[in-house]
């Protein structure tokens, strides 16, 4: 067991010997970069400290064995014996997800034998510090599991540093790399100290923008031993200071190059960002990713001091759109307003309501695989890459086919069909067996079994949506010589669907908590507790977040949701909907067909509400297999289960198959990676909708009908703030579903950042009467809670009202 061993001595395989830091720089060293000599304190030098210790203190008095002190002064002789850095390398260092970037501790020109133990004692008991142990449990990682290596290399009494990104970090382009810089060491960059020169760039170094940074503080090295800062005033007048113009080719030189930025004073030459570049783009193909450099530029040489994997990069962006992929993405958008778990992206995506709708669309020549389009990265979607769809020669076919499934297969009775009736009973045969009693070998099968049972509602819908189709044409058609645009909108509305009938049942539910005082109860009447449980059993199925995400709670998971939709519609009389038009009804003809139209859009709304029948039961399935994975320890809690593929659950033979064992380290690291993008988007919004100039209002989307009202905007991001909405607010969220839509009894209008006229929301705003803007891109990060706003649903915009 090594103690101390040179930086050479390791390779990204070491990560547990010789921590995140030390592991990518032995690596950085054997591929021939160039890296100032030094040598690795090995995290078994740590355990040998350590002695079941885990607080600062003891490490920062700690006296090393002989053996351990007598290693590291003679690695410290070999290396010359002069000035040092010396830096934490932690295990959980420098892992794609988890940057612990600034977390440990790092001591610059540490001079002679008693400073380096010092230092190296420090560096231990900066494991236990209190932002480091915050750090590693909001990444759900286990302190017991984690160790720390220290890196002692040679000083680099940098002339010029900083760091390069080989990724945008801002826009996730891949095809610019990021380079700040600061006068003297790279602590004043990396630490925030000194508004840094920032230069844009491409892989070839050529320079794309530049931003000449104001040199507050120069960091430096102090005669005997750590730094000093200097302010740029003292910088100005030092023989360090116009050393380093005249080493860097700063000043003069990088103007007379670069056109640009003529009449500004650049620390780096054209010359010296094109080897920067270089090695940069050698760094992240050695790597196999995007790096986070820190460098060094000193006597006309670059240094590099450390390379990790850059976190938190936001995904490529994706282009131009055009308008078949810019509706791909809005789709997706409306579908997947959270990152999907590897569970999702495994079963309920591919496999249920989406992959029915792609099974629906090949029966018709149209390849549309929706998940196809959600990019994983370390086990993780990290970014939305919209697929055209592809025909095949089916589509030839396709119209004479459609119409003949027209002919034969009236939308009105689709529920008839005996495959309905047989995929009922299939969900209730299911529903009644009881996963918390089964042993393993059977449970595991559940989930595909409950999958299994959605291909029928895909099968109808092939039979029945043409029929769909045809009965709006018809309508269309109708309505032609009449202007059939704002009529015909008016004339869908009212088509009753299990939406309505779920909303009419909430309003019934809130009727009864105002009446009997249920939601102020400390223990609820008898009347809505029975009432309530009727409720979940008809429409506790019906998801809170995504139909196509299987990790999303359904109702019956979070009746707080409910609840709180019923103490907003307890808190005011409900709102009329919307009568349709007398006068062209007066028609039979007429009145034929919106009938069929209704029949048909109840269709589309009526077999998504069956198609999630079976969520909760395979959601009931994964959870029971979380709990019992975290009573044997292999999980901390049931929900991790959803960082697991299904096919990795499937394969166990029970929870004490020697293979589960590898389960922890896996989800802890997708956890990890998921943490780290918890702030980055899945898609820039502006390529789905772009940003166009709003003129007076404060931002345009798509009209969606209603009129116009004016009222406070009131922010709900998630299902979880749906409490907070009051009456007469305007609703202002991200996606929609029909968990949203009985907030509409209340809402003044709705503004959506996704979707379309013909989504859910759009026409049940529409029935109830309300505005409605959809697809705004950014309607929640432009608009704040309280700000008064008129919404005009007719032209689609949203201005600010005194």
């Amino acid at each position: 067991m090594k103690l101390v061993a040179p930086l050479n001595a390791f390779g990204r395989a070491d990560l547990a010997m010789a921590g995140g830091k030390g592991a990518n720089l032995g690596e950085l060293v054997r591929h021939g970069f160039p890296v100032p000599d030094g040598f690795v304190i090995t995290t078994h030098a740590y355990e040998l400290v350590a002695r079941d210790h885990d607080t600062r203190e003891h490490f920062e008095s700690v006296e090393p064995p002989e053996e351990l002190r007598e290693a590291i002064t003679g690695a410290y002789a070999t290396l010359g014996g002069g000035p040092v850095a010396v830096r934490s390398s932690a295990t959980a260092e420098d892992l794609p997800g988890a940057a612990f970037a600034g977390q440990q501790d790092t001591y610059l020109n540490v001079v002679g034998e008693d400073a380096l133990l010092d230092a190296v004692r420090r560096c231990w008991g900066s494991l236990w510090t209190d932002r480091a142990v915050s750090y590693r449990a909001r990444l759900r990682l286990d302190d017991s599991e984690v160790r720390i290596a220290v890196v002692v290399q040679r000083m680099v009494e940098a002339e010029t540093a900083g760091v390069m990104f080989t990724a945008n970090p801002v826009t996730g382009d891949r095809e610019q790399f990021v380079v700040d810089a600061g006068r003297g060491l790279g602590e004043a960059v990396v630490s925030g100290l000194v508004t840094p020169d920032h230069y844009v760039l491409r892989p070839s170094g050529e320079v794309v923008e530049f931003t000449p940074g104001r040199g507050e503080v120069v960091v430096r090295s102090a005669a005997g031993g750590g730094v000093v800062h200097e302010s740029a005033a003292e910088t100005a007048g030092s023989p360090a200071g116009a050393q380093a113009d005249a080493r860097t080719g700063g000043a003069a030189g990088a103007r007379a190059e670069r056109g640009p930025v003529e009449g500004t004073a650049a620390l780096l030459s054209d010359e010296v960002l094109r080897e920067l570049a270089g090695l940069g783009r050698r760094v992240a193909e050695a790597f196999g990713r995007p790096q986070d450099i820190e460098w060094a530029y000193v006597a006309g040489r670059l240094h590099l001091l450390q390379a990790r994997p850059m976190t938190a990069l936001p995904p490529p962006p994706v282009g131009p759109l055009d308008g078949i992929r810019r509706r791909t993405a809005e789709v997706l958008l409306e579908y997947v307003p959270v990152r999907p778990y590897p569970m999702d992206m495994s079963s309920w995506l591919p496999d249920g309501p989406a992959g029915q709708m792609s099974k629906v669309f090949a029966a018709y020549g149209i390849r549309n695989p929706i998940h196809n389009a959600l990019q994983e990265e370390d086990g993780v979607v990290y970014r939305i890459e919209p697929v055209k769809p592809s025909l095949t020669p089916r589509v030839l076919t396709a119209p004479f086919r459609a119409l003949a499934k027209a002919w034969r297969y009236d939308p009105a009775r689709w529920t008839e069909d005996p495959r309905f009736q047989a995929y009922l009973r299939d969900v209730d045969q299911l529903r009644a067996r009881d996963v918390g009693t089964m042993p393993w070998k059977e449970l595991r099968q559940v989930p595909r079994q409950a999958l299994g049972l959605v291909d029928p509602i895909a099968d109808l819908r092939i039979d029945y949506l043409p029929g769909v189709g045809v009965a709006l044409l018809r309508l269309m058609l109708a309505l032609a010589p009449l202007g059939r645009g704002k009529l015909f909108r008016e004339l869908m509305l009212g088509a009753r669907t299990r939406t309505d009938d779920a909303n009419r049942a909430l309003e019934r539910l809130a009727e009864t908590a105002r009446r009997t005082g249920a939601l102020e109860a400390e223990q609820p009447p008898a009347e809505f507790a029975a009432q309530l449980a009727d409720f979940m059993a008809e429409y506790g199925h019906r998801e809170t977040t995504s139909p196509i995400l299987i990790s999303s709670p359904t109702w019956e998971d979070a009746p707080e949701v409910v609840l709180d939709l019923v103490g907003v519609l307890a808190a005011a009389p409900p709102k009329e909907r919307e009568k349709q038009p007398g006068r062209p009804l007066r028609s039979p003809r007429l009145a034929r067909r919106v009938a069929a139209a209704h029949d048909g859009m109840a269709f589309r709304e009526d077999s998504h509400f069956f198609f999630m029948l079976p969520a909760p039961l395979m959601r009931r399935a994964l959870l029971e297999m979380g709990r019992r994975l975290t009573g044997a320890r292999l999980l901390d809690h049931s929900e991790e289960v959803f960082h697991l593929r299904l096919e990795e659950l499937e394969a166990l033979s029970g929870t004490d198959d020697p293979a589960a064992a590898r389960l922890r380290d896996l989800v802890r690291r997708r956890a990890s990676k998921r943490e780290e993008l918890s702030g980055v988007r899945l898609i820039d919004p502006a390529a789905v909708h772009p940003v166009t100039d709003p003129g007076p209002a404060l931002l345009t989307g798509t009209a969606a009908g209603g009129g116009t009202a004016t009222g406070p905007v009131k922010v709900i991001a998630s299902v979880a703030e749906f409490g907070r909405l009051e009456s007469g607010d305007v609703l202002v969220c991200p996606y929609t579903n029909p968990s949203w839509t009985p907030l509409f009894q209340r809402a003044a209008a709705v503004v959506v950042d996704t979707g379309g006229a013909a989504s859910h929301a759009a026409i049940v705003a529409r029935e109830y009467g309300i505005p409605a803007v959809m697809g705004t891109g950014r309607g929640t990060s432009v608009l704040e809670d309280g700000l008064v706003v008129t919404v005009n649903g007719d032209n689609g915009t949203v201005t600010a009202t005194p």
